[in-house]
């Protein structure tokens, strides 16, 4: 027995020195002949490291090329030694609070000061999750707004001294004091068949989208595989035991076949993909891409929901013209189905009494709620694209939607052009309002900006648009 082992072992360690050792060290052994360096331990090192570097996925290659921009700007930090670190992502570990440059313009380079990174610097959630984790994104990605992620439900108590000073400064809402109130009831909304009318005469589409988180489970920036495949199953149970209107097919991302890729990208459907300038990215959420993501949709294509992109699920809602009620009432349906099929798999869903739903991003905090429409505003396009206006007048739109609280996009999304003159207008807040608040004042706003519209086509000014912009909010 003892011989027939021995033999086994050295069977196995010479496959392992032949498949594994060889490669390496074969052709760096002829290229220290080659070379004769003077320094041999140096030399060896260097090619070790290029060789390491060799082998990184595309992923890790564009993760160290960020590392490496944000390193240019003096800051103290290492790699290495994260329990999370994968193949395709390294997580950064701050020696010093970072230096942040003018294009560092996120709440998160705002507040982290040297005193808060030096009261948090050394702390680390239940699962793991640290200071140095949750301000790396904002770091790597000085274009974000916001600039931090949460790695699990516990990094919003644990870094609260530096997440409230964010979402006072995002929402103007006070978490250390204030109760965000929730109310997915859509038979409260105030639509009249006035209204109905003019937002089918204005309105191509309807969507209305929110995060769900599941408890227990690490967030996506924080998640392990296996804590990813969790989430996963419990969102399969819940999309499976959809029925009626919402009954429909999960698509497995990593399973997909080009037929379902080309339907899903036709419709719209797939979420983005990861990419040097977006937070799945810089926050850690594209480990292991695209293992445990996946699309579902109803038969009759009015809902949606993305399985670990950057949250754990976001459910929306979706209909052509301009039904807000009957395409709100879709959307409390998908939520109250997956908070029941969390509570069958002895969980619930992330929510606390003073942030609302919990999600990655503070932005997405509350509500997490965007409701939105493709409306066409003809004459205030034009305006905006005229090259006679005067900057005042080319704001126009985006003026008139703040003052209702509401956000104007291209129609490919923020600082994107409008094609056909179709802009994307949403609720702007998310965090201290319930539901069906933020659903009635985009629908109250909305209702407004059609009024102004139809001024200018009267042959209104934009002078006189804002005079009644003006009387309409006193």
């Amino acid at each position: 027995m003892t011989s027939n082992s021995n033999m086994a072992a050295q069977s196995d360690a010479e496959k392992y020195l032949s498949e594994k050792v060889d490669p390496v060290f074969r052709p760096l052994l002829q290229k220290l002949i080659d070379a004769r360096p003077d320094n041999v331990r140096q030399f060896l090192l260097a090619e070790l490291k290029k060789a390491e570097e060799s082998n990184d996925t595309e992923s890790m290659k564009v993760v160290k090329g960020l590392i490496a921009t944000f390193g240019e700007t003096g800051s103290k930090f290492h790699t290495g030694g994260d329990v999370k670190d994968t193949k395709d992502f390294a997580y950064m570990t701050f020696d010093e609070c970072p230096q942040f440059t003018p294009k560092h313009k996120s709440a998160m380079a705002k507040f982290t000061t040297p005193e808060v990174f030096a009261k948090l610097k050394d702390k680390k959630s239940d699962k793991g999750y640290s200071f140095s984790n949750a301000i790396q994104t904002g770091c790597l990605l000085p274009h974000l707004g916001v600039g931090c992620t949460a790695g699990d439900e516990d990094s919003w108590e644990v870094f609260k001294d530096f997440y409230y000073p964010v979402i006072k400064a995002w929402h103007g809402y006070d978490a250390a004091t204030q109760t965000h109130p929730t109310d997915l009831d859509p038979s409260k909304l105030v639509f009249t068949d006035d209204q109905k009318a003019k937002f089918n005469k204005y309105v191509a589409s309807t969507r209305i989208r929110a995060a769900r988180n599941i408890s227990g489970f690490s967030l996506p920036c924080g998640a392990t595989d296996e804590e990813r495949a969790g989430v996963e199953t419990v969102l399969k149970a819940a999309f499976a035991g959809l029925s009626g209107d919402l009954k429909g097919t999960y698509y497995e991302l990593p399973n997909m076949s080009n037929e379902q890729r080309d339907f899903l990208l036709s419709k719209g459907y797939l979420f983005q993909i990861p990419t040097a300038r977006n937070l799945l990215m810089g926050a850690g959420a594209a480990r292991s891409w695209p293992n445990n993501r996946g699309i579902f949709h109803n038969d009759n294509q009015t809902a949606l929901a993305w399985c670990n992109e950057e949250d754990h699920c976001r459910i929306i809602s979706m209909d052509m013209g301009g039904d807000i009620p009957q395409v709100f009432s879709v959307f409390c349906n998908l939520s109250e189905a997956l908070k029941a099929s969390a509570t069958a798999n002895g969980t619930k869903l992330m929510w606390t009494p003073n942030l609302g739903f919990l999600g990655t991003c503070p932005s997405n905090l509350g509500t997490g709620l965007r409701a939105s429409v493709m409306i066409q505003l003809k004459c205030f396009n034009k305006i905006l694209e005229d090259p006679s206006s005067p900057l005042e007048d080319k704001e126009l739109l985006e003026q008139v939607c703040s003052a209702f609280d509401l956000q104007p996009r291209g129609s490919a999304g923020e600082h994107s052009p409008a094609k056909d003159a179709k802009f994307d207008v949403s609720n702007k807040q998310r965090l201290g309002f319930s539901e069906v608040q933020l659903v009635q004042k985009m629908i109250d706003g909305v209702t407004k900006v059609i009024a102004l519209e139809e001024m200018l086509a009267s042959g209104s000014s934009p002078a006189d648009v804002r005079a009644e912009v003006a009387a309409m909010r006193a």
